[in-house]
């Protein structure tokens, strides 16, 4: 889960893995697998950043967890 912000200032946790689209028009719009959008102040790069540290901890604790066995 990556926690961006909605234009009313609400932080909210989304499934990063549900992620389908981000497009800046200019406002930052999020598409969802399942068709539903978000608006959020977050960048598209800022949100591409989050994902990427979102899916390296995944990453980095399921290799952690395989070499501790």
């Amino acid at each position: 889960m990556i926690e961006v912000t909605r234009l009313n200032g609400t932080q909210i946790l989304v499934n990063a893995d549900l992620i389908e689209l981000v497009e800046e028009t200019p406002d930052t719009v999020i598409t969802f697998t399942t068709g539903r959008k978000i608006i959020v102040k977050e960048s598209r790069q800022q949100i591409k950043s989050l994902v990427k540290s979102y899916k390296r901890e995944i990453m980095e604790t399921g290799f952690k967890a395989e070499n501790e066995n």
